[in-house]
């Protein structure tokens, strides 16, 4: 696999290659150790190699932290002013302020912000929103759809090929009730082109298949029909097949009316139905039972796991056929691994889903890496997520106790957001409503994606619009306000000038602005978002203490360039940053 580093190496990068160098020419027992450097309250950097590595070779760390300075030839290196042991063991580095300068100015001539492309040359699937045909999407809906977007703009900036799938919930008994019913009742509307404005397809159909579930349910003939009609469904009937596919696209419709308004990539081409992998079910299993990893158990064929036990000790299990046949989504997802593993080339899979399937996906990697499928140097993980709850910590529901719809959801948080901008701003109609559509979206995302994942939140619209606190409309706010004063600089293309000596704040705010790349590649690695959450939060508290201590636009030259130098790396940082999350950063508020 081959792999592109960064173009502009980081402070941290620089400064662990002179330690490494360091620990090496003293210790011919320590060359190529990592030299653990990181950033530090107590100075730029730290470097804890000599607590790390000094029982390895013997001697006290305190000692070894004495022998790595003195190992130190600092005058060939323009980025280290100097290193001082502290504490047990402990290496306190200070850059030069040449150094913070020369990255400013590095960065803001790199399109990239500094950023490689370690991901490239993988093929990275990613499963994600996975909304049922016929059936509107709604609050469960919202965090696989947000994370899993999320997740795929990282991959594909650092290089991967990313293969978006949208798993579709698009067959199975439902859609013959809906489609018997549709078909005895050829005058009920569910068409977009049927229905008044503010009524989607998919809501129609969600309600006229809760009226076939009761038919079904109280009407035994037409279950019988119904049956019939799932039979001919999947023997291909050209009617019943050209019904559904009309009920697929209409729900496809409405969904990409959800993506496009939460500003999610994915799109139909995206789409990959479970009615897609139904051929492939049977060669599935019948590969599973060859290889003695699915066998009988009263009619049915089972996996039993060796890793997993149930409370008794007994193996857990997976479905891989039912007693009278019929296959369900065990065998779906297996055949789904196979496809993604040896018909798309897959070298990472990640599965965006609920917490409460993480023990299903452990047995389908299971299986999958004992069948061969899933083989060394091919990572399968699960990005699973926590709960969305309401304000008073209990699952969030509407009043009547029903699922929330998803596009109800947004509606509520751009209304609260409309609210919260008119009363500080005095805006005509239609710049009222731009800005908050966007506040109100940027809240909704920010909110979830800033939580660690596996952690459930509770959903309380008015802390997420407010325009201070680690929000998605503060960011928002901030990269607005940093557009103005570029706009009012006139000249926001000044040099870099590496001689001037920094502000205190202004060598904090160029060190945050180094760190991006660092933490894009740790969302990578880890499937955690709210990293690059806290970071932008935190990159742009550092810009308001840099502004509120350094004048900007009055300051003289050289030091005028170099702010506005630090405003315009900001922006784009803060800019870039908000776009791999899927959210707008607006240069006016």
């Amino acid at each position: 696999m081959s792999v592109h580093h960064q173009e502009v190496p980081s402070l941290l990068e620089r400064i662990a290659t002179t330690m490494s160098v360091a620990i090496g020419r003293v210790r011919e027992d320590l060359a190529g150790a990592d030299p653990v450097v990181r950033r530090s309250e107590r100075a730029d950097f730290q470097c804890n190699a000599p607590l790390a590595l000094a029982k390895r070779v013997g001697v006290k760390p305190v000692e070894l932290a004495r022998q790595v300075v003195a190992g130190l030839d600092l005058g060939a290196d323009a980025v280290i002013a100097s290193v001082e042991p502290s504490g047990p063991g402990f290496l306190n580095v200070t850059v030069t302020d040449t150094a913070v300068w020369e990255q400013v100015a590095a960065r803001l001539e790199d399109p990239r912000l500094g950023v490689g492309t370690p991901e490239l040359g993988r093929r990275v699937v990613v499963d994600y929103s996975a909304p049922n045909i016929a059936k509107e999407m709604h609050v469960g809906h919202l965090r696989t759809t947000i994370i899993g977007d999320s997740l795929a703009r990282v991959e594909g900036f650092l290089g991967a090929d990313v293969l978006r799938q949208n798993h579709l919930g698009d067959f199975g008994t439902q859609f013959g009730m809906l489609i018997q019913y549709l078909d005895e009742h050829p005058d009920a509307a569910w068409h977009q082109d049927e229905l008044g404005e503010g009524t989607s397809a998919v809501s129609a159909l969600d309600g006229l298949y809760r009226s076939a579930r009761a038919k079904f349910d109280a009407d035994p003939d037409f279950a019988d029909r119904s049956r019939a009609r799932v039979v001919a469904l999947q023997a291909g009937d050209p009617d019943t097949v050209a019904v559904w596919q009309d009920i697929v696209a209409e729900s496809e419709r409405s969904f990409s009316a959800i993506y496009d308004r939460l500003n999610v990539l994915l799109t139909p081409e995206d789409s990959v139905g479970e009615s897609f992998y139904n051929p492939m079910l049977g060669d599935t299993v019948d590969e599973l039972v060859d290889a003695g990893l699915a066998v009988e158990s009263d009619g049915a064929l089972v996996f039993y796991s060796q890793e997993v036990t149930g409370p008794e000790g007994r193996p857990v299990t997976l479905m891989v056929r039912k007693s009278d046949g019929g296959y369900g989504y065990d065998t779906t997802d297996l055949a789904t691994i196979r496809y993604r593993l040896r018909d798309l080339k897959a070298t990472r899979l990640v599965y965006v889903t609920d917490s409460r399937q993480s023990l299903h996906f452990q047995l389908v990697f299971e299986a999958a890496r004992r069948a061969g499928w899933l083989t060394d140097g091919i990572a399968a993980e699960h990005a699973a997520y926590g709960t969305i709850l309401g304000p008073d910590g209990t699952p969030f529901k509407t009043r009547s106790g029903g699922t929330v719809r998803l596009m109800d959801l947004l509606d509520a948080a751009v209304s609260r957001a409309r609210a919260v901008v008119a009363e500080n701003r005095d805006l005509d109609p239609a710049e009222l409503d731009r800005i908050a559509e966007s506040a109100g979206i940027a809240a909704v995302k920010y909110a979830d994606l800033s939580t660690s994942r596996v952690k459930d939140y509770s959903f309380d619209v008015d802390r997420m619009v407010s325009f201070t606190g680690n929000t998605g409309v503060y960011l928002q706010y901030a990269h607005a306000r940093i557009s103005s004063i570029l706009r009012k600089a006139g000249d926001p293309d000044a040099a870099v000038d590496r001689t001037v000596t920094p502000h205190p704040a202004e060598r904090a705010l160029g060190l945050a602005l180094d760190a991006y790349g660092a933490v894009v590649t740790e969302v990578a690695a880890t499937l955690e978002p709210h990293r690059l959450c806290g970071y932008l939060y935190d990159l742009a508290r550092a810009f308001t203490t840099f502004y509120e201590a350094c004048p900007v636009l009055k300051a003289d030259e050289p030091v005028r360039g170099n702010r506005l130098a630090l405003c315009r790396l900001t922006a784009r940082t803060l800019g870039h940053g908000l776009d791999l999350l899927g959210i707008a950063a607006p240069e006016r508020m």
